[in-house]
């Protein structure tokens, strides 16, 4: 676990200035729903009132995109200061830009917005983040890759504070089998920005009286990670490289596909193509697996060089584009991953289930009558769609969405009775129209590799448009199609690889689609809009 801080001096206070009146200790608390954000709030005041304070504590909910972010806001002022005025103290009911002392944020993204809103200030802020990351619904919905870069946010950390303490509290929390509240309490004792004595902190956590020695486990390693932090004025620490991934290793089963890899391609594909094969074998079985690597070996020109791209580049993104479109999403594979008993656990560990809990997890469905269709063998699929009265009877019963308890027997056995579908997928409606749009996309990079491997290359990595399902799959199969259809439509040699990826950025700007047909009208390749049909329209 990285652990950093970075410094800046105050500046000296000149020895004949006044004394200063008195100030309010201004703490404001970013964090989210379940992660004990009031009760980081509560120890605070507690410590507070317990030694020689006067104390407010005040919430502003946020918003339920960030899962309920709320702002917690603390300001302790010194009872001997309320005496010798003889008048109690104006408080503030909100956090205010440039008077926050200490910003505590219990997430990566949680501590840019405490800088975003101005209440980091240089000179006088101390900000204690958790470096973990808890994604947005802008980060999840983005249709590319939509994460905030975390390098980003901690450089401005780094600008914005006085005192920037930043690591994995999360995970010290999680050790200690606690929440982060109590891991980022004991990162404000460590760092010293109250005046208060370690021992007050803890006392603040004993009173608590609930789950007192999770608590001060966490409390101890939030502690000493600040602690650990560099030393005032000292450079920041150097990050160690990036542990290796593990390589995939290929069990008995698959032991022909290792042989397969090995005997038929380059040894920089064999990694992706070892990830591929076994995800492909879990989505489906060996056969599957087998049918991969079957069309890359019959993809003619993926060995073709492309300038400026690491070795086998064009074989290796069109084996990893491949693999993620054989194993498209459907209902199976969405029933097979809820009852598995991995995620049980995952679950489990994520809630902290104690020993003699009982754990309900609830599922929410709504399958359509669309993807009903695609998981029925292809005739069955064809009829249902195309009789209304079937269409009107089934979607009677999808019309609503459903909680099915996969910890009930009940709940349990239906999704076990969708994932046992799975020996009936290769005869389902949207196997059939996948594999055959597959086909038809790796014909399209073997053709154009042949005068244009750089191009191939981004033919490949337009299979990201096509992803999930429902609506989110029509409208990035639309969109793949719309590119592809601008490069038929443009004479040979006018689309580069550059413009094609500039389509291809463009599709992904937004779900209106207005960037890609701006994008399309200026090559001139805009055209009849192509239809987004969903799965079953082929």
């Amino acid at each position: 676990m990285s652990i950093e801080s970075v410094s800046r001096p105050r500046g000296d206070a000149s020895p004949q200035a006044p004394t200063p009146p008195a100030r309010a200790i201004t703490v404001a608390i970013l964090a989210m729903g379940g992660e004990g954000g009031g009760v980081l709030a509560d120890w605070v005041v507690d410590l507070g009132e317990s030694n020689g304070f006067v104390a407010q504590a005040t919430s502003v909910p946020g918003v339920a995109q960030r899962t309920g972010a709320t702002i917690y806001y603390v300001e302790l002022f010194p009872e001997a200061a309320v005496r010798a005025a003889g008048r109690d103290p104006v408080l503030a009911l909100m956090p205010t830009p440039g008077e926050v002392d200490v910003v505590v944020a219990s997430e990566l993204m949680e501590a840019g917005r405490a800088i975003q809103r101005g209440l980091v200030t240089d000179g006088r802020t101390t900000l204690i983040a958790s470096t973990h990351r808890v994604y947005s619904m802008t980060e999840r919905t983005a249709m590319a890759d939509g994460r905030v870069d975390a390098d980003a946010l901690l450089a401005a950390g780094r600008s914005a504070a006085t005192r920037f303490v930043a690591a994995d509290f999360a995970q010290l929390a999680d050790d200690a089998r606690s929440v982060i509240s109590a891991s980022l309490f004991g990162a404000l004792a460590g760092t010293g920005a109250l005046p208060f004595p370690r021992e007050a902190f803890e006392a603040a956590v004993r009173r608590g009286g609930v789950g007192v020695e999770a608590s001060l486990a966490a409390f101890a390693s939030g502690f000493d990670a600040a602690r650990a932090a560099t030393a005032d004025g000292a450079p920041l620490p150097v990050a160690g490289p990036t542990p290796a991934r593990r390589p995939t290793v290929l069990g008995p089963r698959l032991r022909a596909h290792e042989a397969r890899i090995v005997a038929e391609f380059p040894a920089e594909a064999h990694e992706v193509l070892r990830a591929g094969v076994l995800r492909l074998a879990d989505w489906q079985d060996e056969a599957h697996a087998a049918a991969y690597l079957d069309r890359l070996r019959a993809t003619p020109a993926l060995g073709a060089p492309v300038a400026g791209e690491v070795p086998h580049a064009l074989l290796v993104e069109t084996a990893r584009h491949l693999a993620l479109w054989m194993s498209y999403e459907d209902t199976v594979r969405v029933a097979d991953l809820k009852i598995r008993r991995s995620r049980f656990e995952r679950v489990a560990r994520e809630v902290r289930v104690a020993d003699g809990q009982l754990l309900e997890i609830g599922e929410f469905l709504h399958p359509r009558v669309e993807e009903i269709a695609d998981t029925l063998p292809a005739g069955l699929g064809h009829a249902l769609l195309a009789s209304p009265r079937w269409r009107a009877l089934v979607g009677r019963f999808t019309r609503e969405g459903r909680i099915v308890k996969t910890s009930s027997v009940r709940g349990f056995l239906l999704l076990y009775a969708v994932a046992s579908m799975r020996p009936l997928r290769p005869r389902s409606l949207r196997f059939g129209v996948e594999m055959a749009r597959v086909d038809a996309w790796l014909a399209r990079i073997g053709v154009t590799a042949a005068r244009d491997a750089a191009l191939a290359l981004e033919v490949a990595r337009c299979q990201k448009l096509v992803r999930g399902y429902g609506d989110t799959h029509a409208r990035g199969w639309g969109n793949f199609e719309r590119l592809m259809q601008a490069l038929d439509r443009l004479p040979a040699g006018t689309m580069t690889a550059a413009g094609l990826r500039a389509l291809r950025e463009a599709a992904l700007a937004d779900e209106g689609g207005a960037a890609l047909a701006a994008a399309l009208a200026r090559l001139g390749a805009g055209g009849p809009q192509a239809a987004a049909p969903s799965a079953r329209a082929e």
